[in-house]
């Protein structure tokens, strides 16, 4: 996956936006003003840090390489993945869509039915 493709599924979340709070180089991506995902890069690859369940986290690193607890973020929390091509596509998808659902299923009720209703 290429970040055009990339920024293109996360913006298309509902309620969605870009900034650049640590500089132009590092894409945050938000819902209603909370940070679900973030792009950048290191080491040469492309990164994406995603919120996850801490068991799922422990279970993906066991997985995968390429995913590692998230670069500069709450290590239980946050996960770095790593764009080297070992994660398939559709996994980094699902990923993404966790990231939201748990960072919208700590919003208020009145902020969820907000976005829920734009699906």
């Amino acid at each position: 996956m290429d970040f055009a493709a990339l920024k293109a599924y996360l913006l298309n979340k509902p309620c969605t936006e870009c900034q650049f709070p640590f500089g132009e180089d590092v894409h945050v991506f938000k819902v209603k003003n909370k940070m679900f995902a973030l792009i950048g890069w290191r080491n040469d690859l492309m990164m994406l840090n995603l919120k996850c369940a801490p068991s799922e986290s422990l279970m993906l690193q066991d997985i995968f390489s390429a995913i590692t607890p998230g670069y500069h973020m709450d290590k239980k929390h946050w996960i770095s993945v790593y764009f080297d091509q070992s994660v398939p596509n559709g996994e980094v998808l699902r990923l993404i869509d966790n990231s939201f659902n748990l960072v919208v299923s700590k919003m208020t009720k009145k902020d969820q039915q907000s976005i829920l209703t734009l699906f």
